[in-house]
């Protein structure tokens, strides 16, 4: 499979559920694959508590016919980029400044891609802005995250803060709109794959709950 990935150009990455392929993460790693075992947490809506005002952050939904919205998807790349090259939930110096330089307007074909499948229902994506910045670096929009859909199933991804603004709040507020607003557009079902067991206790404050380990080997990963 992995020949088959370079043959075409696709990514080398698997992904699955630990609890019913338990084999595979051996021969994942005897492969040379590291692999991420991240807790897989699914959403019982009668367990979230309600959307409260937050003094530091707001969160906004991206609109597709919102004049912003191009540059809005720039933003959330440069945003989840910095996030996930400082992976983790430690703060760092890395902020609005490194945000700023790292901005990249979307080709014509992502950006159509995005507002399409925007429009159809089919993704989602939020914006974490700082309400009263005190500090440069962290002021403007700090946190970024999306959801992806299909059918009545939504996936919570790349919830993603600038490492200036970590441990304020920020990836519980994009959750917790991602996660209203997909109940609300129709989704069942809801879930995600938290980074680490201390990401997944800040979902569970939200009503996830654990019901499995979500596999993810790459080759660029990293195996403890």
């Amino acid at each position: 499979m992995r020949q088959r990935q370079r043959d075409i150009g696709a990514p080398e990455a698997f992904e699955w559920v630990h609890e019913t392929s338990p084999e595979l993460l051996a021969v994942a790693r005897s492969a040379g694959l590291g692999v991420l075992e991240a807790p897989l947490m699914v959403l019982d809506p009668d367990a979230m508590p309600a959307i409260t005002d937050d003094e530091f952050v707001s969160v906004r939904l991206m609109a597709p016919g919102d004049p912003s919205f191009a540059h809005d998807v720039a933003i959330r790349g440069a945003v989840a980029g910095i996030s996930f090259t400082h992976a983790g939930t430690a703060t760092g110096s890395a902020g609005a400044s490194a945000r700023d330089a790292a901005l990249t307007p979307p080709s014509p074909g992502s950006l159509a891609l995005h507002r399409l499948r925007a429009e159809e229902g089919r993704a989602a994506s939020a914006l974490a802005e700082v309400k009263n910045p005190t500090d440069p670096e962290v002021s403007g929009v700090v946190g970024s995250g999306m959801y992806q859909r299909d059918g009545d199933v939504a996936e919570i991804v790349g919830v993603a803060t600038l490492p200036a603004a970590r441990r304020r709040g920020v990836a519980r507020a994009l959750t917790a709109v991602l996660a209203r607003h997909a109940l609300d557009s129709g989704a069942d079902l809801v879930f995600l794959s938290a980074a680490s067991d201390d990401v997944a206790t800040m979902y569970a404050r939200l009503g996830f709950r654990r019901v499995g380990t979500a596999c993810i080997a790459e080759p660029s990963i990293t195996t403890p």
